[in-house]
């Protein structure tokens, strides 16, 4: 069987996790910890970033920090992973789901506005396949709001020339073992504002100044501030800088297949059989899924069971947060849900991970023509 992923690995992780066991340094906030968060800063140009055990935690601390009540407000997709909601929920908001376009998966730009309130705080768009949403639109749309980017699967993406994930007031990276860069378990929130950092820091070290105490700018420190425990560990950090030294080669070895991928299938496209991911002229995409949209939800379930029959594993995404009990729950649709849910059904992601060898992207590729009756000589 064709995996659907495997974790990224550049031979280098094991050799720096021993180091940090070596330095007597595993628990956060160490070498590795340090030269992940340089090398984020140096590579998006935010004001600061700050690694976390999950993007889900950079979402709840950029949730905190945008001062999240109950009774707010939060837009943001339907399409996208249930932590974009949960980061608002937890902090008493009511979530406010919008259509998205059918051609990159994003938010929307232009429903955004209708469905702002005057209880609207914060807007949450989702850098879906690693592609940007249409970030200057929504900038100015949000009229003082906050905007927190998702952008779990956008490292090493970029938008007009600059990284997503430093295009708003605060972005949130992911480096599950799933995502283009990995530390197993792990994250990263990326603060515009210098003026936002110390209370991060805060937040980040369960409520307390430890962070100052380490540094050596206070004497003791103490509990200042509501927070959690969102630092991750020195071995996870180290894992991931290994990647960080050769994040242009795993994105680049992505980006060869994906682009495979659309020219192979581009026949089956041009006779109306599938639809190819669409980049916008202004985005610079990271490779970090490769995806086809069929007919509808029942030749999809199809094609999954075909292809696993060929030994293939293919998958479908999200299922639209809005029609589940939760987003019913907390949340509501603004506005027509004309995509969203009709899209989702379509959609079916292709194996894609460094490493992918062209033998089996090969197998692939024949695999989804041989379900269409079809040669790939076509193409």
């Amino acid at each position: 069987m064709i995996p659907f992923n495997l974790p990224p690995y550049t031979g280098a992780e094991q050799g720096y996790i021993a180091q940090a066991v070596q330095n007597h340094v595993i628990s956060g906030d160490g070498e590795f910890t340090r030269r992940c968060s340089a090398w984020l800063e140096a590579k998006t140009g935010c004001a600061k970033a700050l690694l976390t055990t999950s993007c889900t935690h950079a979402l709840e601390m950029a949730a905190f920090l945008a001062d999240i009540r109950p009774g707010d407000e939060v837009v943001m997709p339907s399409y996208t992973f249930v932590s974009t909601a949960n980061a608002f929920v937890l902090r008493g908001a009511r979530i406010v789901f919008v259509d998205i376009r059918p051609d990159t998966m994003n938010i929307d730009e232009k429903k955004i506005e209708p469905a702002l309130t005057p209880r609207t705080k914060a807007i949450v768009p989702v850098h879906y396949a690693g592609v940007a949403c249409a970030m200057d639109a929504i900038n100015a749309v949000a009229g003082g709001r906050y905007v927190i980017e998702d952008a779990a699967q956008a490292v090493m993406s970029a938008y007009k020339g600059r990284a997503a994930g430093a295009l708003a007031d605060f972005g949130c990276y992911s480096f599950h073992e799933t995502k283009n860069l990995s530390m197993g378990e792990g994250g990263a929130i990326l603060l515009k504002d210098k003026g936002h950092v110390e209370r991060a820091e805060i937040i980040r070290e369960k409520g307390t100044n430890r962070s100052k105490f380490f540094r050596g700018e206070i004497d003791k420190y103490s509990w200042v501030d509501v927070g959690s425990s969102y630092l991750p560990s020195e071995l996870n950090a180290a894992y991931l800088y290994a990647q960080t030294e050769r994040a242009e080669e795993l994105t680049q070895n992505r980006l060869d297949s994906w682009r495979y991928y659309y020219a192979e299938l581009s026949a089956l496209a041009r006779r109306g059989l599938v639809e190819l991911p669409f980049v916008p002229p202004e985005c610079e995409h990271n490779a970090h899924m490769f995806y086809i949209k069929v007919k509808d939800l029942e030749e999809r379930t199809k094609l999954l069971t075909f292809l696993k029959e060929k030994g293939v594993h293919a998958v479908f995404h999200y299922i639209p947060l809005h029609s589940s009990r939760a987003g019913r729950q907390f949340g509501r649709f603004a506005g027509e849900d004309l995509y969203t849910t009709q899209e989702s059904e379509r959609l079916l992601r292709l194996p894609l991970y460094y490493g992918l060898t062209p033998a089996d992207r090969s197998v692939v590729v024949e695999a989804v023509y041989d379900f269409f009756g079809s040669r790939r000589f076509l193409s």
